[in-house]
């Protein structure tokens, strides 16, 4: 989701600027970090020398650009068979390629579903489900969204707003062709909602079988967050003024309209800095004690976290006027290159919206409100599951999220594979999964 913060137009190229003056000193405690790190000083193993180690690599891990990470899933097991993957970019536009996890699998067997994981593009990369990724790759043919930093898009190849977005994944659907089930995990959950409801209104052929939605801020209006309640107290004018800036050379979308990413980031670690600062603490107490295993945690972690992208100005404001301050999509008022948006002309695309208890990004109710937007959809095409004890992220990653919640969306996926039906008419129910895997679904009234 997005994060805010403040900047001005001349505060990217400081930015730049700052990152470069420190190069000598990051070069400085890498060189002395390896002085003390070497085996053949003496110092090496006192808790003194350790220290000073410690305190170098902390300092450089803070002070560092990290660039966009790679999936690297090597393998995955198969059938109880360890198989290759290879990433395969089967679809490409200047702000987005469409990666293919192709799967080395001997001999013949009943084709595994098409999913298409439709990532966020709210300031950090794609390989942030890289968990959500190998979760569905033994029994699915996985594809992703892999957006491109708005940085190295040179701005020859013209804007990129909501309405691309949504185009995109209609592009996407129409080139992964039928019965394909589409995840839009957090931020997507509006665009992917409003790309099938216009394929549904077009009898489109590509229109996927299933939709889920996982933290997805389909109504803020609903236990709103602090990142709601910032974009409503200020207003879209606002953010234009304030957090918009050109990308500055030399890069590729040099002269770019953006939102930095340095700007998402801190937004998103003020959010609970206390908690980011202990957990740099905590690294530099572990590498004191040689904790290595705890360090490496620590490591893969923000290595992946701090990885950030910008974003286009045109979409970021556009996302921020339609899904949080005017809630258009909730309201009946959202519109795609000047047409409606109706999720009511949802009715064959079965639908399963997850919540986690303790989100603090995506409010309690916030992705279930869209099922009493798809009032044409039957009620057993209709599920919802609120993850106990998770928050934002254990949404899509982690251990419950590989326990509880992946589980539940293959079930879901394969019980609706192709047996689409007419809708039944005045259905405004939804189907609540019981939180102990395998109870039946519980009827529960549709708020």
């Amino acid at each position: 989701m997005f994060g805010m913060g403040v900047v001005s137009a001349p505060v990217y190229a400081l930015y730049e600027a700052t990152h470069a003056a420190l190069g000598p000193t990051r070069a400085f405690s890498d060189a002395t970090r390896a002085f003390f790190e070497n085996p053949g000083n003496p110092f090496s193993n006192t808790p003194w020398g350790k220290s000073v180690a410690a305190a170098c690599e902390v300092f450089e891990r803070v002070t560092r650009r990290y660039g966009k990470p790679a999936f690297g899933i090597q393998d995955v097991l198969v059938g109880g068979e360890r198989v290759a993957v290879h990433e395969d970019i089967v679809w490409q536009r200047p702000f987005c390629n469409l990666i293919h996890f192709s799967r080395s699998l001997r001999g013949s067997r009943r084709p595994d579903p098409k999913l298409l994981i439709v990532a966020p593009m709210s300031g950090h990369y794609a390989t942030l489900l890289r968990g959500t990724v190998e979760a569905f790759l033994p029994n699915h043919e996985v594809y992703i969204t892999d957006w491109i930093d708005a940085r190295m898009v040179p701005v020859t190849d013209g804007r990129f707003d909501l309405d691309d977005y949504i185009d995109y994944i209609i592009s996407m659907l129409h080139a992964l062709g039928p019965d394909t089930h589409v995840i839009g995990v957090c931020q997507p959950s509006v665009p992917v909602m409003a790309a099938v409801s216009l394929m549904e209104a077009k009898d489109d052929p590509y229109t996927p079988l299933t939709m889920t939605l996982m933290g997805g801020p389909i109504d803020t209006r609903l236990s709103p967050t602090k990142v709601n309640d910032v974009a409503v107290d200020k207003g879209v004018d606002w953010f234009r003024s304030n957090v918009i800036t050109k990308v500055p050379f030399p890069h590729p979308g040099f002269m770019r309209d953006v939102y930095p990413g340095f700007l998402q980031l801190t937004g998103f670690m003020t959010m609970n800095l206390n908690r980011h600062f202990d957990a740099h603490k905590t690294l530099y107490f572990d590498l004191v004690r040689g904790d290595g295993d705890s360090a490496q945690k620590h490591r893969e972690f923000y290595d992946e976290y701090l990885s950030v992208m910008d974003l286009t100005a045109e979409f970021y404001l556009q996302t921020v006027d339609t899904v949080f301050v005017k809630y258009a999509l909730a309201k009946g008022e959202m519109t795609h290159r000047g047409k409606p948006v109706d999720p009511g002309a949802i009715r064959n695309v079965a639908l399963f919206t997850i919540e986690g208890e303790n989100d603090d990004i995506t409010g309690y109710g916030q992705t279930q409100a869209a099922h009493g937007l798809c009032v044409n959809l039957p009620l057993d095409k209709k599920a919802h599951y609120t993850q106990a004890g998770v928050g934002h992220y254990g949404v899509f990653n982690g251990s419950r999220f590989r326990s509880e919640i992946a589980p539940r969306i293959a079930d879901f996926i394969r019980s609706n594979l192709g047996n689409r039906k007419a809708p039944e008419k005045g259905t405004s129910q939804l189907i609540s999964l019981d939180a102990k895997r395998g109870s039946p679904p519980v009827r529960t009234p549709q708020a």
